[in-house]
């Protein structure tokens, strides 16, 4: 196994102009005619067809509106992503899993909390799931991971400081120590403190009013890093360390075109029985602040090392990240824009101190 470069890590605290907004988007083609995204002003959730014609289409029905789900790049139901994203704080201590409806996702950070442990800031907006948990605590990165989405964040509770910084942020706050309205409740199947678990439907249901978020990461094609410009080397293993303790691994399914996912050294499963799988590995190097004592602070406003992997394949390159609010730029050592093919990603925030690895 290859072991990554070493990583290099640096403060960008200056505006990212040019940049941070230099997203295309090139969708998949559903019609004759494509389409294309740019962030260089808010992207629009839906992306219709052209105009209607005089004369009746297919059976007579009305040309059908097309959206591409912004959060996936996959086409979806143009009223059916007419609501906010809900993030939610999900514990991935072993006693907590397996987790629900992870595969149902649009998005996973993976963050380093105490003890070495990892602990997930989990996106929803195209499939949003009856019921997701366990749901834990907030930790301090996590206004910086979730502001960009906007919309709705749900997480148990957390350490008052923690708590304050999140619900200074745009988005509505659902906590289970505040919560006298049944959104939350304590699965009898599982054990404490891993038995929160989120009416995620209602949760969403009840804020349907918010926007939907706004688009995050550049799509392109199944395999967007297939130009030889990107110098892309075949991957078939990642393996992933946040500390000392516990491993993470991807392994790409040819057949699945997926990444499938294990814990130490075992499958991750969900609770439906599906192994955990991502269509993108997004793994960026950060930096580790510990101004809260034993609680780790993952920096990510700034810039640093970064590789995306798809289809087989993994490139190299950067992020930047220039306020809270800003999304997660990915540039390619080329200067291009590092695109990600329609479908769920994972985001694996590793510690400088920790490291990455590929294996062809």
């Amino acid at each position: 196994m290859a072991r990554a470069r070493v990583p290099s890590y640096h403060d960008a605290m200056g505006s990212a102009a040019g940049t941070a907004r230099a997203w295309g988007m090139p969708l998949v083609a559903v019609v004759a005619s494509a389409f294309l995204l740019s962030a260089c002003a808010q992207v629009p959730v839906d992306v219709l067809l052209p105009p209607k014609p005089t004369r009746p289409v297919g059976d007579g029905g009305p040309p059908t509106a097309v959206a591409f789900a912004p959060l996936r790049g996959t086409p979806a139901d143009a009223a059916g992503l007419r609501h906010p994203s809900l993030a939610v704080k999900i514990d991935n201590h072993p006693g907590a899993r397996p987790q629900l409806a992870l595969n149902r996702s649009d998005i996973v950070f993976e963050e380093l909390v105490e003890g070495g442990l990892t602990r997930y800031l989990v996106v929803w907006h195209s499939d949003v799931p009856e019921a997701v948990g366990p749901v834990r605590s907030i930790r301090p990165m996590d206004p910086a991971i979730v502001s960009p989405f906007g919309g709705v964040i749900a997480y148990s509770g957390g350490q008052e400081y923690f708590v304050d910084l999140m619900k200074a942020t745009s988005l509505v706050n659902l906590v289970f120590d505040e919560d006298d309205t049944g959104l939350f409740e304590r699965a009898a199947d599982r054990p404490g403190p891993h038995d929160v678990i989120l009416d995620a439907t209602e949760a969403v249901g009840r804020n349907a009013e918010l926007p939907p978020p706004p688009v995050q990461f550049a799509f392109g094609s199944g395999d967007p890093l297939a130009s030889p410009a990107l110098a892309a080397a075949s991957t078939t293993h990642l393996a992933l360390a946040f500390s000392e303790g516990g491993s993470r691994s991807w392994d790409f399914d040819a057949g699945a075109s997926a990444w499938l996912r294990s814990q130490d050294g075992e499958p991750d499963l969900e609770a439906s029985g599906e192994r955990v799988r991502a269509t993108n590995v997004v793994t960026l190097r950060v930096g580790v602040d510990w101004p809260f004592g034993e609680v780790p602070l993952t920096i990510l406003v700034g810039s640093g090392e970064a590789w995306v992997s798809v289809a087989g394949r993994t490139a190299h390159g950067t992020w930047s990240k220039d306020a809270e609010a800003s999304p997660i730029v990915l540039t390619a050592d080329d200067g291009s824009v590092l695109r990600l093919a329609p479908g769920n990603t994972w985001v694996e925030l590793v510690p400088l101190e920790g490291s990455v690895a590929f294996a062809p």
